[in-house]
């Protein structure tokens, strides 16, 4: 089952609450003394001592309605009812009039950490940089400079963001870690940071990342120099041949921790995990010039790589001897073999 939240657990009771005492009203309203909601009539996740207003409202009502006539009893009902639907109004009103249900409580945090990573080690110990982001300090700063001017990351409230360094980090070690290591609650007290922008950090620079704009600036096509050494080394480690044959495509699927909550089912795949599907287009040299992500994973090879950009526009950026290495899984065509297909 997808993860709901605190808030929408109440909200679905406040609900079911409300659609209860709405119907018992109105049933009231139309049957008087015959009509009295048993425990057994109310669904199994709301408890009958929340109907206990509503049942002395349909007592009351059913008393009146004895006593008067039948036209009286029907707008008290309607009257009841318009109560129960105000008071349902301003109690979904209240719940989220407030950004946290629970009191927030101060947990203590240090801070050190962050500034040692990108202060001491970036500088001074690199391979423990590279540990913690998965990246070389020139890539970092490279990223750095890429992402900064993205509208993601421009406050313009009173409180600032955190500076892009430091988002940027505790969204890379999230990247580069899995499991409990890579929680919101390990990360926000390793970095001194709450768990909300833990949160927020990881989701903007994944916002930033996914745009045209930063897939152009990062991955590009090769050059005829780039493409001519490509063609070498095929000849070099291949059938002489073969050297047109300087792409090859490949996809994987990446795991996510839990079921999504919006179209689940689409996200489980073929070896029974919740996953995403991710194709990669590269060199010889493992220069990756192309990818695919975003797909759900049970979308299989071929339909993920009929999105991609060599695909779409393999008229311009293939010759008409060049082609691409795939496996069995990828159709084959006049650009794009499979070595051995069944």
């Amino acid at each position: 089952m997808p993860y709901r939240t605190d808030r929408q657990l109440a909200a679905d009771a406040l609900e079911c609450t409300f659609l209860v005492e709405y119907i018992a009203k109105l049933e009231a309203s139309l049957y008087g003394d015959d009509f009295d909601p048993s425990p057994e009539d109310l669904p199994m996740d709301v408890d009958s001592s929340s109907l206990s207003s509503s049942s002395s409202s349909s007592s009351s009502t059913s008393s009146t309605s004895s006593s008067s006539t039948a036209s009286s009893s029907s707008q008290e009902g309607l009257l009841g009812s318009s109560l129960a639907i105000d008071n349902y109004v301003l109690l979904m009103g209240e719940l989220f009039s407030r950004q946290y249900l629970a009191d927030r409580e101060d947990i203590e945090k240090a801070s050190g950490l962050m500034n040692l990573v990108l202060n001491n080690y970036k500088h001074d110990r690199p391979e423990i940089f590279k540990s913690y982001v998965r990246m070389t300090p020139a890539c970092f700063d490279d990223l750095v400079s890429t992402l900064r001017d993205h509208e993601v990351f421009q406050n313009h409230s009173n409180n600032p963001q955190l500076p892009i360094e430091q988002q940027l980090l505790i969204a890379l070690y999230r990247f580069g870690h899995y499991g409990n290591a890579a929680s919101t609650m390990k990360v926000a007290l390793q970095f001194g940071v709450s768990y909300r922008m833990v949160h927020l950090a990881t989701a903007r620079v994944m916002k930033a990342c996914c745009t045209d704009k930063f897939r152009c600036a990062s991955v590009q096509w090769p050059t005829a120099a780039a493409q001519e050494l490509a063609k070498e080394w095929i000849e070099a480690h291949s059938c002489p041949a073969w050297r047109n044959r300087w792409l090859m495509v490949d996809g994987t699927l990446v795991p996510i921790y839990r079921r999504p909550g919006h179209f689940g089912n689409a996200f489980f795949d073929r070896k029974s995990n919740y996953s995403f599907n991710v194709q990669l287009i590269s060199t010889p040299d493992l220069r990756i010039i192309d990818y695919v992500v975003g797909l759900a994973g049970s979308q299989n090879d071929a339909a993920a790589w009929s999105t991609s950009r060599v695909v779409q526009q393999h008229e311009d950026l293939l010759q008409d001897d060049e082609w691409v290495w795939a496996d069995t899984a990828y159709p084959v065509r006049k650009w794009c073999q499979a070595p051995y297909k069944k």
